[in-house]
């Protein structure tokens, strides 16, 4: 299995550059060709700022993005050439996750950054990675502000509960864990998972794996579920694992929104990127 296209969501934000690059890695890594997107105000920019722009502001406004627009696609073609993929750009007027999730159904995976709370940078969105995730039906694998890994895949957790959207993420990540060098399937109390898991708890996982060539190591831990997130990343910085691997949201969005929960916890203290799917 390999990925054919990878799509990055760009904006104008200092850390979009190594969001890039990492996204030409990873077509690199899989001979895929790479897919640039950044989200345009559109004609209702005015309304949604709730201030009236006249004609002349708006022209400026527009020219300014224009300019931002061409600056970010030239960097993503840069980084592109020198990681030897071929590439292509859009810029995208809509609704935002709507627009983002139709461009995320035509390519294998999509890259977009961790959530930023800047007001007015062009191409952002709040919470944009999950949502996404969440609305496209594809694995969207989120780059945290800083501290992104030189590598792509190399070290690789699975958070493991043996639910539903764990499951989708193993199958849509086989890509990159055939690819990489460590594979940890990681699971905080099993046990209180009730009959989702085997006899022996990622035992099952493991030798699914092994038939995709993939040689993953199974460790279990004790814990409250309310700690899973925490003890999850605690996890990833001792190994040095570079990829992260979960499930989206397996308790309603709004709860974890309302009582807190591991994806959100993640979402919220990620060091690496994680690939979510749902």
């Amino acid at each position: 299995m390999t990925y054919k296209d990878v799509l990055v969501v760009a904006d104008d934000t200092p850390e979009c550059t190594q969001r890039m690059q990492f996204a030409a890695k990873l077509a690199a890594r899989h001979e895929a060709h790479l897919i640039g997107m950044m989200l345009r105000y559109g004609q209702t920019y005015a309304e949604r700022t709730e201030a009236y722009v006249v004609a002349a502001d708006e022209k400026r406004r527009r020219a300014a993005e224009d300019a931002a627009h061409a600056r970010i696609r030239a960097e993503l073609e840069r980084q592109a050439r020198a990681a030897g993929v071929p590439v292509e750009w859009y810029s995208a007027e809509g609704e935002p996750v709507r627009t983002v999730s139709l461009f995320c159904r035509h390519a294998d995976i999509a890259v977009v950054g961790q959530s930023v709370d800047r007001p007015g940078a062009l191409g952002t969105v709040r919470d944009l990675a999950e949502h996404v995730a969440l609305a496209s039906g594809r694995p969207v694998v989120a780059v945290p502000r800083s501290g992104t890994p030189a590598n792509v895949g190399d070290h690789v957790m699975v958070a493991w509960d043996a639910g539903r959207e764990a499951t989708r993420a193993v199958a849509d990540s086989l890509p990159v864990l055939q690819r990489a060098e460590q594979v940890l399937v990681y699971s905080v109390d099993p046990e209180e998972r009730g009959d989702r898991h085997g006899d022996l708890p990622g035992a099952d996982l493991a030798r699914h794996l092994a038939r995709h060539d993939v040689n993953a190591e199974v460790e279990k831990v004790g814990g409250f579920d309310a700690l899973a997130g925490e003890m999850i990343l605690n996890r990833v910085a001792e190994a040095g694992i570079d990829l992260l691997v979960m499930g989206a949201y397996g308790h309603t969005r709004i709860r974890e929104l309302w009582l807190g929960g591991v994806t959100r916890h993640v979402m919220r203290n990620m060091t690496v990127p994680v690939l979510l799917s749902h």
